[in-house]
């Protein structure tokens, strides 16, 4: 008696699986290194036997580097609500951000590029500044950039339209694309620190090295950065953060994506012990 052969699946799931296995070739990911999927609505810790495992990660290390002195302390304390008129709220700081006029930026902006994404959603990213193709559409990451953080969202089965809110640091395009100034930055803080207390994000994804300095306020490497869980205060609320490589540097190194599928396993990892928590 030979055994009957497997259910297929649902349509819906096999869109999925096809859709996240391009996410995965996309990051350069070998069989080795992609997740098993298990099938939408599977008990937690499901897996599918026909893809190999991703080795298990190193112990996470919560820390937050000097010279920030933020206690990190109740990292998956319950989300509060958000104030009724938030959104509204969110609309007129954009209105106020399209007004700026606080750096020189002002003079050389098409025009201010203030977030994408869902302003519901629990998880918050937060890169450096836009580029040209974000400074034409007046969207955050767009281009090959925006597709290639697309895929990284997709590799954890995630979409920027449902589960992610997506700003910068800077809401002005530098000239030329250069690093942003410390003026710059520090005229755009009040703006971004307003932005995410709306939002009221559950956990930060940093893209970047100068926007994972400016939130955690230090002047450490990425490579010292990434890894491990810190943190940044929200509405009086410490937000754990984890911090990883911008996809515009990816593209031009991609022997560093791997690192980058790494910082994204610490962060599903993180969502799914503040989801357990909750």
């Amino acid at each position: 008696m030979t055994d009957s052969p497997p259910d297929p699946l649902p349509p819906d799931e096999q869109a999925l699986r096809a859709k996240r296995m391009r996410a995965y070739t996309e990051l350069g990911l070998g069989l080795a290194l992609r997740p098993r999927l298990a099938p939408t609505g599977a008990s937690p810790g499901a897996e599918s036997p026909d893809v190999i495992a991703a080795p298990v990660p190193e112990p996470v290390t919560r820390s937050v580097p000097e010279p920030v002195t933020r206690p990190v302390t109740m990292l998956a304390a319950p989300r509060p609500s958000r104030p009724a008129d938030a959104l509204a709220d969110l609309e007129q700081l954009a209105a106020e951000v399209a007004d700026c006029q606080g750096c020189g930026l002002c003079t050389t902006r098409r025009q201010t590029v203030f977030a994408a994404g869902n302003p519901l959603a629990e998880l918050a990213i937060v890169g450096e500044a836009p580029g040209a193709e974000e400074d034409r559409s007046g969207q955050a990451f767009v281009g090959n950039a925006g597709k290639l953080l697309d895929s990284m969202l997709a590799s954890l089965g995630l979409n920027r339209q449902e589960h992610a809110y997506i700003c910068n640091v800077i809401k002005c395009r530098p000239p030329d694309n250069r690093d942003p100034a410390p003026e710059e930055v520090a005229s755009c803080e009040p703006f971004l620190q307003r932005q995410l207390g709306l939002v009221r994000p559950r956990v930060i994804l940093v893209l970047g090295r100068h926007a994972a300095q400016a939130l955690l306020r230090t002047e450490s490497s990425i490579a010292s950065l990434r890894g491990r869980i810190h943190a940044y205060e929200v509405e009086g609320r410490q937000v754990p953060v984890v911090v990883t490589y911008h996809p515009a540097y990816l593209l031009r190194n991609l022997g560093d994506k791997a690192k980058a599928w790494a910082d994204l396993c610490l962060l599903e990892s993180e969502r799914q012990r503040i989801g357990s928590e909750r």
